[in-house]
């Protein structure tokens, strides 16, 4: 096992298809990596260490910024597919042959077109406040959620509070926790550029535009897939969640209460303790609402 943590492990590079990819990897060898895939105007920098470093007492985790995001070069492609190819080349960089998948927002389009793309290369796949193809306002926030994005703190990463978290108190405060875990880290990623807010943006919106009430696409997802989400997600609107879940052909739901787009990051020590039981190839529990094919239940 190494020594590095989150906050430790060296920012690396690897070059593939012209493009040379910053990325992080520390943990445990042995098993499939854990590969994260990010949101949003994301970073290395706004993955949360309570998940990477609880995940890489048992496995390797790979955290790494796409072409043209942050460290790595290029420019930030304007389609999710060719997201999803550059994702490819990443881990082809790296040699890797089977993963699983942590995808956030964003990041869990991505991660699907990965798939579809790669099924010999994801082994489990798990995704958070995210949804499908064509699915219900991906793209297409509306104006009061789109401001978020554009507002300016004294401290930058607290403009994740709104977007990331319920406005309950309880949510806020996890939040606030979040947000100090994610600026421990000394050496910093690079901030995110005009050009890649633009491109990400531009991608999002086509991938909403396509419209097909069959979500046919989701057929070839056949590997295990576990959904989570909060329960009211404002970024990615949590009837997605469902949707995937009752489209693809085998894949779990939990949501979380009080919770909004970073569910996770509001129940760490939950998330880890779900997604390892997940990706160990057993059932969650701890009576979160669960629905598995075309059943619902409440877990006990």
């Amino acid at each position: 096992m190494t020594a590095f943590t989150h906050d430790t492990a060296p920012t690396q590079y690897a070059e593939g298809g012209g493009t040379r990819f910053a990325y992080r990897r520390f943990g445990n060898p042995g098993r499939p990596p854990l590969v994260f895939f990010q949101h949003f105007m994301g970073t290395l920098d706004d993955h949360d260490p309570a998940l990477s470093d609880a995940f890489a007492t048992d496995r390797e985790v790979i955290l790494f910024d796409n072409t043209g995001v942050a460290s790595s070069t290029g420019t930030v492609p304007d389609t999710i597919e060719a997201m999803a190819r550059d994702a490819i080349t990443f881990t082809d960089a790296l040699g890797l042959t089977t993963i699983d998948i942590v995808a956030h927002s964003m990041g869990g389009l991505v991660a699907q077109e990965v798939t579809l793309a790669r099924p010999d290369l994801v082994h489990r796949l798990v995704l958070v406040g995210t949804g499908p193809r064509g699915g219900e306002g991906i793209g297409a926030l509306p104006a009061w959620v789109a401001e978020l994005f554009t507002r300016q703190y004294a401290q930058q990463e607290d403009m994740w509070l709104p977007i990331l978290f319920a406005p309950t108190q309880s949510s806020q405060a996890a939040g606030r926790a979040y947000v100090e875990r994610i600026l421990t880290r000394a050496d910093r990623d690079t901030p995110v550029s005009g050009q890649s807010i633009a491109a990400q943006s531009a991608a999002l919106a086509a991938y909403g535009a396509v419209k097909d009430p069959s979500y046919a696409h989701l057929k070839g997802l056949r590997l295990p897939v576990l959904v989570v989400n909060g329960s009211d997600d404002i970024v990615i609107p949590t009837i997605n969640s469902y949707i995937l879940q009752q489209f693809l052909p085998n894949a779990e739901l939990i949501l979380y209460p009080d919770a909004n787009h970073g569910s996770h990051f509001q129940y760490p020590e939950l998330f880890a303790r779900h997604t390892r039981i997940f990706l160990d190839g057993q059932p969650p529990h701890d009576g979160d609402l669960v629905m598995t094919g075309s059943q619902t239940n409440r877990s006990v």
